[in-house]
């Protein structure tokens, strides 16, 4: 009598053989980079009862790349892992050496680092939205113009330096944005309410258990935003309300990127109106060295949490930099709204749920 054995290597040996699991990726065309998402199905209109987010296809050692390069170099590469928050990733690991060195930024230069940072998140917000909403690619390009004319970089801005800016921006830049931001009507932009109304709920219970942020999190009930919560100096003085909905569907999610588009115009409007004079930098010692210990900064990157951890040993290159990335957190969460959807609405979920794979795979 002969026994067959089917032997398998690592976690997927147990799918060997068996056709009701489904591989979305690694490298699917709707995703913003290679990540897999392993769906289990049944029925004869097929129904999700299982999704597990598989990552690790775009492993760039980033944090280990910091700890060879000295402290502006690191900022060349801080801006990439998320590739549309890239404003974002530069400021917190800028804010966490200026805090360890005890540096002062000029206030202009914080009041420029909250406009771009609305201009950064109201442009992010647009290219996720612009499957569901075409007329958001527009007034993407209306912003990324702008930013393209102060930073010089279309993608990876590179603008931010270790206390404080690069260089001030353009004469009659600020008159551009202005006018760029009036050309913007969120309003205008149609959804069909009804094909996401429902889909992929994700409870706030849920949302807190696996630590997800940013208009996801708020989507679900989740009331925090750092911008309110634990402000820079610029937004102690700008009135930020965050955008909470109950519903935790594919809609909330939606119209939480479209009011929170709406809230960065109108922050962006009042930074314009506060922004002072005067230098936008500080002068710098020829080598930047960190004193020994260790910070924690974080900001309201577009996609929610951005942290920095930073240690140092007293010299010129940090001995560990820890990034904490939105999309690490909010991709886990797939696993707990997913299940329950047909597969002909996983589109509309996918599309409505914010991530990018360089934030995950850093």
């Amino acid at each position: 009598m002969s026994e067959r054995i089917t032997v398998g290597v690592g976690a997927g040996a147990k799918y060997l053989g068996v056709d009701r699991v489904v591989d979305l990726g690694p490298l699917h065309p709707s995703a913003h980079g290679a990540y897999r998402l392993r769906l289990t199905v049944s029925g004869d209109d097929p129904v999700i009862s299982e999704a597990v987010p598989l990552v690790g296809h775009l492993h760039r050692g980033a944090e280990k790349l910091f700890e060879v390069r000295d402290y502006r170099q690191v900022l060349t590469l801080a801006n990439r892992h998320d590739w549309l928050s890239a404003f974002c990733n530069e400021l917190a690991v800028a804010l966490a050496v200026e805090r360890m060195t005890g540096m002062d930024v000029p206030a202009r230069a914080q009041w420029l680092r909250a406009l771009l940072c609305e201009l950064n998140r109201l442009m992010a917000h647009m290219v996720f939205l612009t499957p569901l909403a075409p007329g958001a690619a527009a007034h993407r390009e209306a912003v990324q113009a702008v930013m393209e004319e102060a930073s010089g970089g279309r993608i990876h801005f590179m603008f931010n330096r270790i206390g404080g800016l690069r260089e001030d921006v353009p004469a009659g830049w600020t008159d551009r944005v202005a006018a760029a931001l009036e050309t913007i009507d969120v309003s205008a932009l149609k959804i069909d309410e009804d094909r996401l109304r429902g889909l992929g709920v994700l409870s706030r219970d849920a949302a807190l258990a696996h630590g997800v942020t940013g208009p996801i999190g708020r989507a679900s009930g989740v009331d925090f935003d750092l911008r309110r919560d634990d402000p820079l100096p610029a937004y102690r003085e700008l009135d930020v309300q965050p955008v909470v909905r109950t519903e935790g569907d594919a809609l909330a999610r939606v119209r939480c990127l479209l009011d929170e588009a709406r809230q960065s115009i109108r922050l962006a409007h009042d930074c314009l109106a506060k922004l002072p004079a005067g230098p936008v930098n500080v002068r710098l010692p020829k080598a930047i060295k960190a004193p020994e210990g260790s910070v924690y900064t974080w900001v309201e990157a577009p996609l929610g949490t951005s942290g920095v951890h930073l240690s140092s040993r007293g010299e010129k290159t940090p001995w560990r930099l820890k990034l904490r990335t939105p999309s690490f957190n909010n991709i886990q969460a797939l696993s707990a709204l997913v299940p329950g959807t047909h597969v002909r609405d996983l589109p509309q979920v996918l599309g409505s749920f914010a991530v990018i794979v360089g934030d995950i795979d850093k």
